[in-house]
Parts: structure tokens; sequence; C-alpha cells
């Protein structure tokens, strides 16, 4: 009963958090726009066709990279794996590097000619890790987990090479899209991502008591009579596409799969069936906080929020390697 009370709070603050920072800006907007909107009134706009969209899609996208932190974490048994782990985030940035490099602006259902290059690098990144693995027999999570981080600075240095060999205009787009950013009008970008997010947490919830095995070890999860290789396998695939298409439309937003997972577990415990539910409804809610932060305390400028991620995430990962081990950590 505890608990549903904690998902109850956390489904209410998370839907509080969604609604109210589209208010929050340097543009007061009132609540009359909410329940009577008026056309062509200027602040009805912004509110309907800006920062509503905006705060959707980073909840949407702030969901997706905290599910997946938390899926790594459990699969690698490491309190450091991030969806960026094994390359994905790099390869997807090095294939949109590839897609403004060559100035691809031709659209298909919806998703814009650099989204497709970058989703397509995800996947590339993906491949390259899973082959790699594949090549050694019984590979083990830390082999897959080196792997991902020598596919991860093979892109980098790919990334680097393009950015010196393009002109300044495409090295500066490079470079703002490196940043992460949510700057999109309209809810056409969170339809097309809401799709991918559905998918990949019926697929983890499907997998849910796995997940729960394999954080005790491989060892006891086979005893258990888990498919340890295949499960692996799906939610490998799962979440590194779903990650794949989120950085495709809002850029690398790093340390949201790292912090989230960490959060939440402190509060709900490591149980994924409940872990789960709340790493959603937190991950959401806390990008989105994080971008109303980044787009007013500079106002009128706003600050990508991928900087803003990356800001707070790099003190939090120190206190994660320096703070002492507690009970309900994941083991190492």
């Amino acid at each position: 009963m505890r608990n549903l009370r904690i998902l109850i709070l956390f489904f209410i603050g998370s839907l509080g958090i969604l609604l109210i920072s589209p208010l929050i800006g340097g543009t007061r907007i009132p609540l009359s726009v909410v329940f009577h909107p008026r056309i062509e009134d200027p602040e009805t706009m912004i509110f309907w066709n800006i920062r509503l969209p905006r705060a959707c899609l980073a909840w949407i996208a702030g969901a997706g990279l905290a599910t997946a932190g938390m899926v790594f974490q459990a699969m690698f048994r490491n309190a450091l794996a991030t969806p960026f782990t094994l390359g994905v985030s790099s390869g997807a940035s090095f294939g949109a590097a590839v897609g403004m490099k060559l100035g691809l602006g031709m659209a298909f259902l919806g998703f814009s000619g650099v989204s497709f290059t970058a989703t397509g690098g995800a996947l590339l990144a993906i491949g390259i890790v899973y082959g790699l693995t594949r090549l050694k027999r019984n590979c083990s999570t830390g082999s897959m987990l080196l792997a991902g981080v020598a596919v991860n600075f093979f892109f980098a240095s790919l990334i680097l090479l393009i950015q010196y060999t393009a002109n300044f205009h495409d090295t500066f787009r490079i470079l703002r899209w490196l940043m992460g950013g949510l700057q999109m009008v309209g809810f056409e970008a969170s339809l097309r991502l809401l799709p991918f997010l559905v998918a990949g947490l019926v697929v983890i919830a499907a997998c849910i008591g796995e997940l729960n095995l394999l954080t005790t070890g491989e060892e006891l999860a086979i005893s258990r009579g888990v498919a340890v290789g295949r499960v692996k396998t799906i939610l490998f695939f799962a979440v590194s596409i779903l990650v794949g298409v989120i950085v495709s439309t809002c850029g690398p937003v790093g340390f949201i799969g790292l912090m989230c997972p960490h959060m939440v577990r402190l509060l709900v415990g490591a149980d994924h069936r409940r872990l789960m539910p709340a790493t959603v409804l937190f991950g959401g809610a806390f990008l989105v906080v994080c971008d109303t932060v980044a787009r007013t305390v500079f106002a009128p400028t706003e600050l990508p929020v991928g900087i803003f991620t990356s800001f707070l995430g790099g003190p939090f990962f120190l206190w994660l390697l320096l703070k002492p081990p507690a009970g309900g950590d994941i083991p190492e």
C-alpha cells in the first residue's frame, strides 16, 4: 500500500510539473490562456504552439532516457552505466554530423534527413557493439561495456574529423546540435517519439522479472531459468533503439539516464516492478524542470538543456564514485 501511495505521488508530481512548466518563462502566461485560449492572441500561441509542445517533448525524452539508464544499470550491474555507455549517443551524433555535412534537407514521415542519419548512426553503433561481442563466445557484460566505450571513442574521433573538414556554418550547426536541445514548434516531434517510448516500455515491462534476477548475477538468473543471452539481447536492442530515436530528435542530452534511476532507487528501492514506473515519471518530470530552468535562468538568452544536465551530471557522477555503498545500490 505504501508503494502504491508513492507511485501515485510520483504521478501527481510529474503531471503537475508537465502542466505548470509551460506557464513559466520570460513571458508570463496567465491561466486564462489554458482554459480560455483566444485565437491570434500572442500568449495563447506561445503556450499552445511552443511551450506546451516543448514540455511534452522534454517529458517523453526524459522518461525514455531515464528508463534506458535503469535498464543498462541492471544489465551491467554497474552503477555508472548510462544510455550512452554503449556508443549509441556518439553513433547518433556521428550520423547527425554526416547529415549536416551533406546538407540533407528532405523529410519523410515527419522526420528530417538529419534525424534519419542520426538514427542510422545509432543503429550502426548498436550493430558494431553487438557484432564485436558476438565474436567472443560467452561474452560478459563487462566485455560489452568495454566494446561500447571503444565504439564511443571511435565515433567521437570521426565527429571531430567532420567538424575539422566542414565549413564554418556546418561546424556551428554540428556543435549546436551536440549541445542537445528541445527547440521544437508544435506537437509533431512528441507524436513521433511517443510510439517508440510506448513500445520500449512494453518490452521492458515484459522482461521486468528477468531484469530483477539479472541484478543478482547471471549465474543465479540462469539457475532460475532465465535465458540470459536472449533477454539481454532483446533489452539491449529495444533500449538502444529508443535512445537512438530520442537522440536523433533532441541531440545528446546527457546524464539523465545516470542521475534519475539512482534518485528514484533511493525512494522506492531496487525492485524494478516499482522502480520502472517511478523512473518513467521522475525522468520525464526531471528533464522538464531542467529545460524550464535552462530557458529561463538567462532569459531572454536560452541555454541548451544538454549543457545544464551536464552541469548537474558531472558532480553527481563524482558523488556516485566517492559515496560509500548502500544496501539498495546496484551490485558491482
